[in-house]
């Protein structure tokens, strides 16, 4: 070996010791994921804007559907039909409910996710192996965000809403597992506000 060759080779384990820093999913690719997920259900840890942390399981059906039931809790959060509603068993009404659309949790739910519409992504970047978006109603911004953490190979692992009030809510996810079917009575407000009452 050479003198010239001995010289190189701290250099050699140099960039071999260190891992190339891992490239960002493309959005196209993350799109096209999401618009992949059809019925699926994970585990789930939610980390509530007080500080508060509550575990469950979501069951998501796209598009437009979720159910989000928690442990030790009859709290359950439901969106079908364009609607949001939160039954809280601390409140004597009914739910709370809104429009699904202005929540940032419709970007996931929407039938042809597409981050590549202008004004829509508004952070892109790559952090501890993973690829972490930033997205929001392009036309409606004031409703807040959605942060979505992707694992590689792509997988959704996390998302952080901030409402419209600058309230987050991040729930963690465990291994989204793909499921037949599940019922659509499941989904259904009405059905839920006629089990309650």
């Amino acid at each position: 070996m050479n003198i010239r060759s001995l010289a190189l080779a701290p250099a050699l384990v140099l960039a071999f010791a260190f891992p190339a820093l891992a490239e960002r999913i493309p959005l196209n690719e993350i799109s096209r994921y999401l618009n992949s997920l059809r019925t699926v259900q994970s585990e789930f840890t939610q980390v509530n804007p007080d500080g508060t942390i509550s575990t469950g399981t979501v069951f998501i059906q796209r598009p437009g559907r979720v159910r989000f039931e928690y442990n030790n809790d009859n709290t359950l959060v439901l969106a079908s039909g364009g609607n949001v509603a939160i039954f809280d068993p601390k409140s004597s009404g009914g739910p709370q409910q809104y429009p699904l659309s202005q929540t940032p949790l419709s970007i996931i739910l929407d039938a042809n996710v597409d981050l590549g519409r202008a004004n829509m992504v508004t952070g892109y970047t790559e952090a501890q192996n993973s690829t972490v978006v930033t997205a929001q109603d392009p036309q409606n911004p004031q409703y807040g965000n959605i942060q979505m953490v992707f694992s590689n190979p792509t997988q959704l692992r996390q998302w952080v809403v901030t409402d419209d009030a600058g309230k987050k809510t991040t729930v963690i996810l465990g291994e989204l597992q793909a499921v037949n079917s599940i019922p659509a009575s499941r989904f259904s407000i009405n059905n839920e506000i006629g089990r309650r009452n």
